[in-house]
């Protein structure tokens, strides 16, 4: 179930609000994101609030991942179930609305949906 979101820029990565994420979630034991979110800051961050990051590397990384568990990995799924959920509302899964704050309220009103369906 989705817990809390961000919107950024079409010329921006998601990564760049993952620390602000992991702010939000407090505590966990670890955080499952792919490839795209392996940068030393964020696994600095999310060391710092306890959490083993499960973080693939890139194909192209000289370090060692040695906390990546295989098994938790797959869980990741689950994340990306979540998404698939979302984007059965059609506003959010074609994006029509210009202002990120109309945008924003539709992702809110359609996770309050989903929260109540799964309760």
């Amino acid at each position: 179930l989705p817990i809390d979101f961000k919107i950024t820029g079409g010329d921006v990565h998601d990564s760049q609000v993952a620390k602000q994420l992991i702010d939000t979630v407090g505590e966990a034991t670890y955080l499952i994101a792919d490839k795209g979110y392996d940068a030393e800051h964020i696994r600095i961050c999310a060391q710092n609030k306890d959490m083993i990051p499960i973080i693939p590397m890139r194909s192209n990384s000289k370090r060692s991942n040695k906390e990546f568990d295989k098994y938790l990995y797959q869980l990741r799924h689950l994340v990306e179930n979540a998404f698939a959920r979302l984007k059965h509302f059609r506003a959010i899964a074609t994006r029509f609305d210009k202002l990120a704050r109309n945008y924003q309220s539709m992702i809110y009103i359609a996770c309050m949906l989903i929260w109540c369906k799964a309760k």
